[in-house]
């Protein structure tokens, strides 16, 4: 898990966004609709993971085993009141990639300890695309994960152009955006330039 991870918005087309911030060259893609029907959610996983596979990127989806599974999605990414890691390491095997949303460092370990792959620390920063998404916690909290976990950390919530650098200096393996992406008119080009800022801010090509 490392660079650019878009998650996709329904109001931009969950497929029509994915190709765009891959085309961008988005690193990873994850999946996110809390209201579609499973033969939606499927239908649209599957394109998107076909899409991944072309490009060459992970492909994740949101909360639902059971969509991830029947489109051959990459792993799941589960919040604090989803089905626990364990279990769903259990069901998806050693391979798949399990993400988790974190809010501070105990929460982190203990995704960690659970068998998670990577952990989501946020918000990072204020967010209007998640109303749960509680108050910031700020870039110290991407550095207090990264020194006491051992996974790939991921900076969520509120992420722009202006704060990329601030947070992979901090340590994080990639970025989740969501509405700087989706609120483009360019999608393609906008993907494009978190993807320039984020190299620029680190010694390597990611």
């Amino acid at each position: 898990m490392r660079g650019v991870y878009v998650i996709t918005d329904r109001k931009r087309g969950h497929v029509q966004m994915a190709e765009a911030a891959l085309e961008g060259g988005a690193r990873a893609i994850q999946l996110r609709d809390k209201h579609a029907g499973t033969w939606q959610l499927v239908a649209w996983a599957e394109k998107i993971r076909r899409l991944c596979e072309e490009y060459r990127a992970l492909f994740i989806v949101n909360d639902r085993l059971d969509v991830a599974m029947a489109s051959g999605a990459w792993g799941v990414h589960l919040g604090p009141d989803d089905m626990p890691i364990p279990h769903a390491r259990r069901i998806m095997g050693t391979e798949a990639i399990i993400g988790a949303s974190v809010a501070d460092v105990i929460e982190a370990k203990g995704a960690a300890a659970a068998g998670a792959s990577y952990v989501a620390i946020g918000s990072i920063f204020s967010t209007t695309s998640k109303a749960d998404a509680g108050d910031p916690v700020g870039v110290d909290s991407i550095r207090a994960v990264c020194d006491e976990v051992a996974l790939p950390v991921v900076a969520i919530g509120g992420i722009k152009l202006e704060n990329v650098a601030e947070c992979r200096k901090a340590g994080a393996s990639a970025v989740a955006v969501v509405s700087a992406i989706s609120a483009a008119e360019d999608m393609v080009a906008a993907t494009r330039a978190f993807v320039e800022e984020w190299s620029a801010a680190g010694d390597d090509d990611a």
